[in-house]
């Protein structure tokens, strides 16, 4: 094993990313599969998460990098009791064990201030917050079997820079349920580190996925919103990449209960210079 491969590979290891088949969540999936993982990815849509699924194993079939891990889809939605609860089993059918599990899956919802829906609220909080939170109290089994004081169980919460900066942009409720992310992420990372599982979270900033589409699907829009970004660019894949195989390999063992910023820079950016 190369000391690349000890430090940030995850071969062997079993994971589980909802809202698996696009975006960012296809961006962890891909990296985890990469890194050797056995990577299980689901959506409400289980035709997108299967083209997905056979996209990312083509092409780990058809490169002569090693460790190559696996992905495999299913059906899930974390919008309802009802619904993780499906997810659960389903989950349980297809593996016995779980290493990582990331919660991506997310949704919002866009009105300026003096239209915002009432209900934009409990859909946005049911799939963002309550969703997150139950899928992963009932999956807590399956998490402390896996983890140890050495090589803990892995989970990672998909945040957003909207939850840590005050940039509203008519997505209230978004920002406010993953600033409520990245407090939950903090508060399971204190209790739950007892139990030999880490909890930790991104809040990235611009991305291409279908979420962002309405300012990303084109090269003059990311142009455009690169300009806003002090790095001046969108993120690229490579860059969740990197911090999920930091977080979940050896080399993120001993982290807990941080929010990364993959914003090139956004939540740090204040008002100019005073004096020049």
């Amino acid at each position: 094993m190369s000391y690349l491969e000890e430090l940030f590979g995850v071969g062997g290891k079993t994971a589980l990313v909802t809202g698996g088949g696009t975006g960012i969540g296809r961006m962890v999936a891909t990296a985890l599969a990469e890194g050797g993982a056995r990577v299980l990815i689901c959506s409400r849509k289980l035709d997108v998460v299967e083209q997905t699924a056979k996209e990312i194993n083509e092409s780990l079939n058809g490169s002569n990098a090693e460790p190559s891990g696996s992905v495999e889809a299913f059906q899930g939605d974390v919008g309802s009791e009802e619904g993780v609860e499906k997810l659960v089993e389903a989950f349980r059918e297809r593996s016995p064990k779980l290493d990582i599990l990331v919660n991506n899956a997310g949704v919002s919802w866009g009105e300026p201030m003096g239209s915002f829906s009432y209900h934009a609220w409990s859909r946005v909080m049911d799939v963002n917050v309550a969703g997150l939170f139950h899928l992963t109290q009932t999956l807590l089994p399956e998490l402390k079997e896996s983890g140890s004081a050495e090589d803990p169980a892995r989970v990672i919460n998909l945040g957003s820079v909207m939850g840590s900066t005050p940039i509203g942009d008519g997505a209230y409720s978004y920002s406010a349920s993953k600033a409520a992310v990245h407090q939950l992420t903090r508060i399971l990372a204190k209790e739950m580190a007892r139990k030999h599982i880490t909890f930790n979270g991104f809040a990235p900033g611009p991305f291409q996925s279908r979420m962002t589409a309405f300012a990303t699907d084109t090269e003059q829009k990311v142009e455009f919103v690169s300009k806003g970004v002090p790095l001046k660019r969108i993120g690229h894949p490579n860059d969740i990449a990197g911090a999920t195989l930091f977080l979940c390999g050896k080399g993120g063992s001993y982290v807990t209960g941080e929010v990364l910023p993959l914003d090139g820079g956004i939540h740090v950016a204040t008002g100019g210079n005073l004096f020049g």
